[in-house]
């Protein structure tokens, strides 16, 4: 049987249960572990809380974790670009196209699947060991645990916020300094597929300083602290500067004055959102040194910021 273990921090005391368990467990929806919370499978200093009860801080969190299918996810070989690996963790480099995770529309294929061809042993974590998601379209680094020890570790971290997980993205717009969106993000409940800043969602920091500024957008680089579904997509268009080829949060396609027919044949073309996850710090969980790994920009991105580029210079000339 799985166990989750964590300390409640004492800045939480006062906060409802199943919120503070949200905050601990980022990698479970607050609806599950409001469902472990009712089936008695949540103990917090061996009591069996409701999920409105408030919490004092410095309390043990013990939940077990129900049976998953795991086992019954097949083992493919999907290709698999392994940045890092040792005895307790991965760190994988992820195409865009990638589905980390197999759901409606992407029963196999996934990065799960993958991961069970290259290491069958992790069938005996839940979700392979997968302790933190990239969307479908966007690319880079993600971190994998090898070991329920190291898992823990993980997920710890990432409640604690002492993983730094930094991004580049080319927005909409010119944006003209840096600085941090601190605005809840929930479903929407109009169109399950979308998230949205609500005042019903759940906490959210995005940190974003400029990389470089284009006649008619911007690249920048994003520091997250929490990890919302869409987060980094969902935060940028409610500033104003949606991430570039976004499908969902977008906006009509912006072509600056004059531009070249490369560019404009690059902008119309590019099909995903411009966003990739290209640092990766952590606590390495077996023997406690901060290590990091960084990941280039891919081609389509990289030639994207290039055509940018060009224009700007053209123009100025």
């Amino acid at each position: 049987m799985t166990h989750l273990y964590a300390t409640i921090p004492s800045e939480l005391a006062g906060s409802r249960t199943d919120k503070v368990l949200a905050q601990l467990f980022p990698q479970y929806s607050r609806t599950v572990l409001q469902g472990w919370l009712r089936q008695g499978l949540v103990l917090v200093d061996d009591e069996t809380p409701r999920p409105r009860d408030p919490v004092e801080g410095g309390e043990r969190v013990d939940i077990v974790v129900p049976q998953t299918p795991d086992r019954e996810w097949e083992a493919q070989p999907v290709p698999l670009y392994i940045v890092h690996a040792d005895e307790q963790l991965l760190v994988i480099d992820k195409p865009a196209g990638l589905v980390v995770h197999p759901g409606a529309g992407n029963p196999d294929r996934t990065l799960l699947n993958g991961l069970l061809h290259y290491d069958p042993r992790l069938a005996e974590l839940p979700r392979a060991g997968i302790v933190h998601r990239l969307d479908r379209d966007t690319s880079g680094l993600l971190v994998v645990a090898r070991t329920e020890t190291a898992r823990r570790a993980l997920i710890e971290q990432l409640a604690a916020r002492s993983v730094t997980r930094e991004y580049l993205t080319v927005v909409c717009g010119k944006v003209i300094s840096g600085g941090t969106v601190s605005e809840p993000i929930g479903r929407d409940p109009h169109d399950r597929r979308r998230m949205q800043v609500t005042p019903r969602g759940r906490d959210a920091v995005t940190h974003y300083r400029v990389a470089e500024r284009f006649r008619a957008h911007t690249m920048l680089r994003v520091r997250l602290d929490t990890g919302r579904t869409h987060q980094i997509r969902v935060h940028l268009k409610h500033i104003g500067f949606p991430v570039l080829g976004d499908p969902v949060y977008g906006e009509r396609l912006r072509i600056p004055p004059k531009a070249s027919l490369a560019l404009t044949h690059m902008l119309r073309q590019f099909r995903r959102q411009a966003l990739h996850a290209t640092r990766l710090r952590l606590i390495h969980p077996h023997d406690g040194m901060r290590c990091g790994w960084q990941s280039p920009l891919p081609a389509d991105i990289h030639s994207l910021v290039a055509a940018l580029g060009d224009d700007q210079r053209e123009v100025r000339v």
